[in-house]
């Protein structure tokens, strides 16, 4: 690995999770991090995933900007940041948690799905940031329409339609490793979701379309158990009773599909 700053003389002290299992008590309250907004993933697949694969003062990209997860851990891990959004809101949400900040950023509201919106927006970040390439890529998109974020057409949480949320997932793929380092790495962090009463494996799909289109290699699968969640905090036994009343089960996990870009 000539990517990231691990010592690895020191491998047996390195936090570092190789296993394809990731069981994660709680989500990191930790400084900026607050559990405020729905999506909003947990600061340990962040911190995970900069510190294997990037090193300090390296530029990270996140297309889903979300409620700043990943911005944050990259600010405390010294790394420069690229962050998209289509929700003006949480935009000015996060930029008003980085007003007294030494970390190199640029957020801005953009339709990642969207070329032309894409290479205008992120050509101007890179210009800041005095780079022409990102080193990493973290995408973590809304679940199909399970939450819908904005009343936006082309807000992917508006798709209820499998085949067209993996043809429009796989457009912001397209943009994002357009920008990205050959031989650098990036992640998707998705779900499954439950639709008409049966599973429907996104996942899967996500991972599908990936690997169709896009020469990558496959890096890893990992499953990360969901603990926290915001819609289900405190609610446990009420979803073992529906669940017992019904044939199916509960979703306790999503997964962190890492990737190698070789072109």
């Amino acid at each position: 690995m000539k990517f990231n700053d691990l010592d690895i003389e020191n491998w047996k002290e390195l936090d570092i999770n190789v296993d394809s299992l990731w069981l994660i008590g709680e989500r990191d309250k930790s400084g900026k991090h607050a559990n405020v907004y729905h999506g909003n993933f947990i600061p340990q697949i962040p911190n995970q995933l900069i510190r294997r694969y990037t090193k300090k003062d390296e530029i990270v990209l996140d297309p889903f900007l979300g409620s700043g997860t990943t911005l944050f851990e990259s600010e405390k891990l010294n790394r420069k940041f690229i962050g998209f959004d289509i929700n003006d809101e949480i935009i000015n949400y996060v930029q008003s948690k980085m007003t007294n900040t030494n970390t190199d950023f640029c957020l801005d509201n953009c339709d990642t799905t969207n070329q032309k919106d894409f290479d205008k927006k992120i050509n101007l970040a890179l210009k800041k940031l005095n780079s022409d390439k990102v080193h990493f890529a973290v995408m973590h998109p809304p679940y199909m329409d399970i939450v819908k974020f904005t009343e936006k057409k082309e807000d992917l949480s508006q798709i209820s339609n499998l085949s067209e949320f993996v043809k429009r997932f796989n457009t912001v793929v397209t943009n994002a490793l357009n920008y990205l380092e050959k031989n650098r790495y990036f992640a998707v962090v998705i779900g499954d979701v439950y639709k008409n009463s049966e599973v429907i494996p996104l996942g899967f799909y996500v991972l599908n379309g990936i690997k169709k289109n896009f020469k990558v290699k496959l890096k890893g699968i990992i499953v990360k158990n969901i603990e926290g969640n915001r819609g289900k905090l405190g609610k446990g036994g009420i979803w073992r009773y529906r669940a017992l009343k019904s044939d199916y089960y509960i979703f306790k996990h999503e997964y962190i599909l890492v990737f190698k870009k070789v072109f």
